[in-house]
């Protein structure tokens, strides 16, 4: 009898780190033994309080902490400014320049097992694909690309601004617009994930009415 997998390949990560990466279907001895058998990088999303002991009996490390951010319309705090708007009709070059390196908060960059330069690669063909897909908000301050907001359906999956934006207080202007033209596209709720060592991101959804859910563990293992 065939084994059932528990395990699933990740071919967007494989293009960028250039071994075969893996996601854990559930978090099982089972589906620990098959990662332990399987080459390639391995990433497991936990409860935060579920017992860690079979993760470090079979040498997963811990990465991150991924936290859901969510609002529906009645309680989105829409702010608004002149200078502040949101195109779809976005320069690739410009917002890939702002998304390049971006991410130092991302659960890849903090693996020591992973290359910094491979983790910027995933997230630069992960804005690439939803730029194909015409899934990207450019974010414009005073008509120039301060930064980007990509989205999948209901959520916001990868986002970014320009240095020289960040730390002003201008986010909440644009992440209320994408927000706002996402529920009036006939989406019950907005949604995101985040890590809960982005503390400025975390502050930005609360200060929009959002609430938080679903927090998951992050654990990763690298088998040679």
């Amino acid at each position: 009898m065939s084994q059932v997998p528990l395990i699933k390949a990740t071919p967007w990560d494989m293009a960028a780190f250039g071994i075969p990466t893996w996601e854990l279907l559930e978090y099982s001895a089972a589906a620990l033994q098959q990662a332990a058998r399987t080459a390639g990088h391995h990433t497991l999303k936990v409860d935060p309080l579920a017992d860690k002991r079979l993760l470090h009996e079979y040498e997963f490390y811990y990465c991150d902490t991924l936290i859901e951010p969510y609002c529906h319309a009645a309680r989105l705090r829409l702010a608004q400014h002149p200078d502040a708007t949101i195109s779809k009709e976005i320069d690739a070059e410009q917002v890939l320049a702002i998304c390049h390196g971006a991410f130092a908060h991302g659960r890849f960059h903090r693996d020591f097992n992973l290359s910094k330069a491979a983790a910027d690669l995933r997230y630069d063909n992960w804005l690439k694909q939803l730029l194909d897909a015409q899934h990207v908000y450019g974010l414009r301050w005073q008509g120039v690309l301060a930064g980007f907001i990509g989205y999948s359906g209901n959520n916001l999956v990868l986002h970014a601004l320009a240095a020289r934006y960040r730390g002003k207080g201008l986010s909440k202007y644009w992440w209320s617009a994408v927000c706002n033209a996402l529920l009036e596209n006939g989406n019950e709720k907005v949604k995101s994930s985040i890590s809960v060592t982005n503390l400025a991101v975390l502050k930005l959804y609360a200060s929009l009415g959002f609430s938080f859910n679903n927090s998951q563990d992050v654990y990763h293992r690298l088998v040679p």
